[in-house]
């Protein structure tokens, strides 16, 4: 390839809207990323006092004190201990636990799987809900039609969407592990013990994303490619599921992972009921310690989770509907 030619293709592929697309997306990752990573930071700079003190007990001999202050770095300059901050989280570092004195990632490595399977489960399961409920009723009840049905299915979603994950948590133990005795209503054993905290996960982002499912799914069967496939007399199977699901997925997949991160946070109230061994009791458990590095990696990790969601949901929008990245150009 001649010199010219590799310049004017060198100005063409960076003006691709994919590149400008990447493009935009790794700058807001960078930039979200610091900002998180600075706020994690501060955190434990701008609870008053002193942290070690509080952690370890007014009554902890001052030798311990600044020893474990020394370790922590906290009698460094402020500058300093943000770029060795930095150089340790990048090295795989997280700090250590003031109260256990254990490297904060492995307090992570041990406790995030446990909350990986009830959030991923409970986002299978609301995925599993949603999308049938959501274009079963779209179907049936398009056109005005079965006004009792809708009446009932919105009445019945906008309630279960109301209601906080902890007491629909509290709820289930109730009804199905103290009355029932179904399932266990603590710790994490078999796979009966998974069925009360996922469930209690799932029932409200299951309701919502049924409803929205619902509307995109009665949004596109008015388009007249739809009715075009209706007059080609094709199978339901194909008219719904083959051109009217795929273009009512958009708008579900960007809600589905605005769904995943809020799952992820609402395992922290989750775990707690069903004393869950999760990042989510863990840091409730920090929080009252006073064990501020602990805090500080689990919100870290949390908000690393976040953006990756976001990332993905963004990728995956992008190939599904290709025009929404040169639109956004």
């Amino acid at each position: 390839m001649s010199v010219a030619t590799a310049s004017g293709v060198v100005p063409g592929v960076m003006r691709s809207p994919w590149v400008a697309f990447a493009m935009r997306r790794l700058w807001r990752i960078l930039i979200s990323f610091w900002v998180l990573l600075t706020a994690t930071f501060l955190m434990i700079h701008l609870i008053p006092g002193d942290p070690v003190r509080s952690a370890l007990g007014f009554n902890a001999p001052i030798e311990v004190v600044k020893s474990r202050q020394q370790a922590l770095g906290l009698n460094e300059p402020l500058w300093l201990q943000y770029l060795h901050y930095v150089q340790n989280l990048f090295s795989g570092h997280l700090g250590v636990s003031i109260a256990t004195n254990q490297p904060v990632s492995q307090v992570i490595g041990d406790r995030l799987p446990a909350t990986l399977e009830v959030s991923v489960l409970a986002f299978v399961l609301v995925v599993a809900i949603a999308i049938p409920i959501g274009v079963f009723m779209a179907v049936t009840t398009r056109g005005g039609q079965r006004r009792s049905r809708e009446l009932t299915f919105t009445s019945t979603s906008v309630l279960l969407a109301t209601i906080p994950e902890f007491l629909t948590a509290v709820a289930l133990v109730y009804v199905f592990g103290v009355q029932l005795r179904w399932f266990p209503v603590a710790g994490r054993g078999d796979a009966g013990s998974y069925v009360l905290p996922v469930v209690s996960l799932a029932i409200g982002p299951a309701a919502v994303l049924a409803r929205i499912v619902r509307v995109e799914m009665l949004t596109v069967l008015g388009n007249d490619f739809i009715r075009t496939a209706r007059a080609k007399r094709l199978p339901a199977r194909l008219v719904y599921g083959r051109h009217a699901l795929p273009n009512a997925l958009t708008a579900t997949l960007t809600i589905g992972g605005m769904m995943l991160t809020g799952l992820i946070a609402g395992t922290v109230l989750v775990e707690n009921v069903f004393a869950w061994p999760g990042l989510g009791s863990m840091i409730v458990q920090s929080i009252l310690g006073k064990d501020y590095p602990v805090v500080q990696g689990i919100v870290l990790v949390y908000g690393v989770g976040v953006l990756l969601v976001n990332l993905i949901v963004d990728v995956s929008l992008a190939l599904l509907d290709p025009r929404s990245a040169i639109r956004e150009n």
